[in-house]
């Protein structure tokens, strides 16, 4: 599955250093946080909740970055240039030759640092290669425009052959699911399938669709017109990204706010905690990639191709309070499902919620075992 991964020309060592003046500027601009006023019942039916906020800046002040800044540091970090965009990644050599090489991607608004934990669980049936997509992290700046999800996955299978993997799979989860489910439709030589949390399909129109639906498909699109209820971001990253990047990148705690995601995409169930939270809010701070982050939405709602069916081979791991996707749709879409799961726990970043639970089918669907 493998050739011989050798010093390749052109992939440098990476080390993450925040300048200590950034994190002095946060700890300013935290201290003299002003507030919106609280909706009526300060709930999160309005968006994020002023107690929240306050809450969780408190917690931020004492969080400690250095140490965050070493467990990332712990890992093998470097860096190379791909189609003239720099792009950041973590590397982790299982100590099996035959392991499986597979590519872990992220979500929005997570980074490469979501599969931290999730990593040691894996290394012993899997090479680990962990991209920051480019306007994410350290995939910065982001030159020219035109990065689409499917310009994504062309990248990652060049950083893949240039790392002397001839073969590979890919795990992701919501943007991370996207650019997996464009790696099938690529399907290039030698990979062996994209496990993703999400297949995003839904009824095209046509009545004859909802023949094979029954009570999970017809919750799961209930489920969907909740979230499109709540998912202004969407609407506002798609149509005008450089107008709320200018609001993220001035105030931190805009940048928590408009993260809700991590807490409210499951209506109250999500089991990331605090710290969590705030590793990836400080990342997106102190990096100041949001302006990066948001475009996706807008390339991939001004794409340059018409959404295509994939042939190639996926497994989907369904989880709990995540979105649910719809079967018979997503089979519409995706002739090469080989590999269907549903958990009774965890949710849309179920690689922080439960990693057991992801490591555990990834084995599944790619056939390996300890």
């Amino acid at each position: 599955m493998t050739s011989n991964v050798t010093t390749t020309t052109g992939i440098r060592p990476f080390t993450v250093a925040i300048p200590e003046p950034a994190l002095e500027d946060l700890r300013t601009r935290l201290a003299n946080t002003r507030y919106a006023s609280p909706a009526s019942g300060d709930g999160w039916e309005y968006g994020t909740p002023v107690s929240y906020l306050a809450d969780m800046v408190a917690r931020w002040r004492q969080f400690d970055w250095r140490a965050e800044e070493a467990r990332i540091n712990a890992v093998p970090n470097f860096t190379t240039d791909i189609d003239g965009q720099t792009i950041h990644f973590v590397h982790l050599r299982s100590a099996r030759e035959d392991a499986t090489p597979l590519l872990l991607l992220h979500t929005y608004p997570g980074s490469f640092t979501e599969f931290l934990d999730l990593a040691p669980l894996l290394t012993g049936d899997f090479h680990l290669v962990i991209p920051s997509m480019p306007g994410f992290a350290f995939s910065t700046p982001v030159l020219g425009s035109g990065w689409t999800m499917d310009r994504v996955a062309r990248t990652y299978d060049a950083l893949m052959r240039r790392l002397g993997y001839d073969s590979y799979g890919a795990h992701g989860s919501d943007g991370g699911a996207m650019v997996g489910r464009e790696l099938a439709v690529l399907d290039p030589d030698g990979f062996l399938g994209a496990h993703v949390l999400q297949l995003f399909s839904f009824p095209s129109g046509d009545p004859a669709e909802f023949e094979a639906f029954g009570p999970t498909e017809y919750a799961a699109l209930e489920f969907a017109g909740w979230f499109q209820s709540v998912g202004g971001y969407n609407t506002m990253n798609g149509t005008r990204p450089q107008t709320i990047a200018a609001a993220l990148s001035d105030s931190p705690v805009g940048q928590l706010a408009y993260n809700e995601l991590f807490e409210n995409f499951g209506n109250g169930t999500s089991l990331v905690t605090p710290e969590q939270v705030l590793a990836q809010v400080s990342l997106y701070w102190l990096t100041n990639t949001s302006a990066g982050a948001v475009r996706y939405h807008y390339a991939e709602q001004h794409p340059p191709r018409e959404t295509v069916v994939s042939h190639g081979r996926l497994g989907v791991a369904v989880f709990k309070d995540d979105f649910q996707t719809i079967r018979p749709l997503a089979e519409r879409d995706n002739t090469g499902i080989a590999h269907w799961s549903e958990f009774d726990r965890g949710g849309h970043f179920a690689a922080l919620e439960v990693p057991d639970l992801v490591a555990q089918d990834l084995r599944a669907f790619f056939g390996r075992t300890l």
